[in-house]
């Protein structure tokens, strides 16, 4: 809302400061400040950690699961930077963060999908298998894509990680990294088969979507200059 329209304004400050709330502006301690971010030329907390502090003084389940909705379809900021400052807060050990959590995550996931169905039909992408499952005949399993071209070996990957759920907050890092070397793993097996993998964020989905339709096509393109890919069984997901 327009900064005239409001009646208080949380002014975080480090704990330390000997400072007082008077009028309008209410000081919130903080053990870390964030770097902020200017808006109308103020100064302001980014979206995640605005949110973190706000759950904090919630007990309503549905009002908690509400505003976290609203953040993420207005694409104010993706769901696994709402976890990651949850969980920095040491608020996901709450029952009724955990639920709207959850229902946060579900909901990314299911915008993040919308988007690339969008990419491929606004771009005029030729149409996919969606949501498969790839194995070698015979062999090992190798996992699951969101969206594959058999004809071009091109594969679509989201990536919507997110931090998991109680994980002490200086742990989460190594737990990142982990996640992420499996997603590695994952892509470079598929790479030495002769399939192209296109790892896509929600963000750059909701940022540049014509960008990243033109990286696919591009991959699709390619195809053509590669030696054929391995023959793998395409499954339902």
């Amino acid at each position: 809302p327009p900064l005239l329209s409001l009646d208080r304004i949380d002014v975080m400050v480090p704990r330390t400061r000997r400072l007082r709330s008077t009028g309008l502006a209410r000081l919130v301690r903080s053990h870390g400040m964030p770097t902020p971010q200017r808006i109308a030329g103020v100064p302001v907390a980014p979206v995640p950690r605005a949110l973190a502090d706000a759950v904090a003084q919630l007990d309503d389940a549905g009002a908690v699961r509400r505003l976290l909705t609203e953040a993420v379809r207005g694409g104010h900021c993706e769901p696994a930077a709402v976890v990651r400052e949850l969980n920095q807060a040491r608020l996901l050990t709450r029952p009724h963060v955990i639920d709207a959590v959850d229902s946060l995550l579900a909901e990314g996931r299911a915008i993040a999908e919308d988007r690339l169905y969008e990419m491929v039909r606004e771009y005029g992408l030729p149409d996919p298998l969606w949501n498969v499952d790839l194995r070698l005949p015979g062999g090992p399993h190798l996992g699951g894509v969101d969206a594959y071209w058999p004809d071009q070996a091109v594969a679509v990957e989201l990536d919507t990680r997110a931090p998991r759920h109680g994980l002490r907050p200086e742990l989460q890092e190594e737990s990142d990294g982990l996640e992420w070397a499996e997603y590695a793993r994952k892509r470079e097996h598929l790479e030495r088969l002769g399939i192209t993998v296109v790892h896509i964020t929600p963000r750059k989905l909701r940022e540049s979507l014509e960008q990243q339709a033109t990286v696919v096509r591009t991959a699709l393109m390619a195809s053509v200059d590669r030696e054929p890919a391995a023959y793998v069984m395409v499954l339902p997901h």
